[in-house]
């Protein structure tokens, strides 16, 4: 099964004889029979024809909309696909303070623990002080959180870890063009930062897909939560997935040299730095590699992609909303 990443600008999808066909301008048009399409993403200027929106939702086939440049813009499902007995259950544990926090905890242990475990294997060799020293110090803010109470505190100390983590990532780095000291998004002012902003997205709309699939409302979150209409659940379970997919890989294709300082450009309308269309491509390809690679989750014996990990985390929470199992957070193995 595929999932279908759409960016030449202007190019239109038209369904024929059981197969969705893909054409960009002077191009030759691909065809992909649908049954093997599990999800489409949608980058800027394309056009899906209406019989190929009536297939997406009859066929159960999320599309998520998104700018060129990444920024999430909405998305199609077919509402009859909704698990009526699981959104009862969020809007049940909405007002739930406990479990708001319980869940909130999780997540936040599970991200500082895949930041940890990756700067430690990113400096078994290099051994950088100030490295270790951000180590130290997302490992004492993991400890301590069993001791907050309030959301609030539990934000505070995933952005205090992430103000540790980053400029410790960035030491790391062994390309000197990519090498950056802080978090910058909307818009991403360097190279790295660009890629960051950019596998997150990607991240963020896969981890999307995959909560439409499962009949889980993906705006009612724990940890994320306001009064905007944002697919705040996807931003929870994001968390616990951003180091050992997204950052792994932006350290990989820079080591390997798949993405080089020449591949960005700077945008004349907010002064953002952003990948260019080819690089943007061969990003993606990256990213489903890296997707596709196999690690441990304790639900199963057998190794499993990192798909099919976000899923199982995803059908985590649903049992946790239903029957009131624990959720705990995917922590990659040593």
């Amino acid at each position: 099964m595929s999932t279908i990443y759409l960016t030449h600008q202007g190019s239109k999808v038209t369904k024929q004889r059981g197969q969705f066909s893909f054409k960009g301008p002077a191009q030759l048009a691909l065809e992909v029979p649908i049954r093997e399409i599990n999800r489409i993403l949608v980058f800027g200027n394309i056009h899906l024809t209406t019989p190929v929106i009536a297939t997406c939702l009859q066929t159960e086939i999320p599309v998520v909309f998104l700018s060129q440049a990444g920024k999430y813009k909405g998305h199609l499902w077919s509402a009859t696909c909704e698990d009526l007995k699981a959104e009862m259950a969020q809007f049940a544990h909405w007002d739930n303070a406990v479990f708001q926090r319980t869940i909130a905890r999780t997540i936040v242990r599970g991200k500082l623990e895949n930041s940890r475990q990756l700067l430690l294997r990113l400096n078994r060799k290099r051994k950088l002080p100030k490295v270790a020293e951000a180590i130290a110090g997302i490992t004492a803010d993991r400890d301590d959180l069993d001791s907050v109470d309030e959301l609030d505190q539990l934000r505070g100390y995933e952005g205090i870890a992430a103000a540790r983590y980053f400029p410790a990532l960035g030491q790391l780095i062994t390309v000197d063009e990519f090498r950056f000291s802080q978090r910058s998004r909307r818009p991403p002012r360097d190279a790295t930062n660009a890629m960051l902003s950019f596998g997150y997205t990607l991240l963020h709309n896969n981890v999307l897909s995959l909560i439409l699939a499962e009949g889980v409302n993906p705006y009612l979150g724990n940890l994320h939560r306001s009064d905007r209409k944002e697919t705040h659940l996807a931003f929870d379970l994001i968390e616990e997935f951003r180091s050992p997919v997204v950052d792994t890989l932006m350290m990989t294709v820079v080591n390997r040299g798949v993405i080089k300082p020449d591949d960005f450009s700077p945008s004349a309308s907010n002064g953002g730095i952003y990948l260019s269309d080819g690089a943007r491509r061969r990003f993606i390809q990256e990213f489903e590699k890296r997707l596709s690679s196999e690690t441990a989750h304790p639900m199963v014996k057998a190794p499993v992609s990192y798909r099919r990990a976000i899923q199982l985390q995803v059908q985590r929470y649903k049992r946790c909303l239903l029957d009131g199992m624990a959720y705990e957070p995917f922590v990659r193995a040593v």
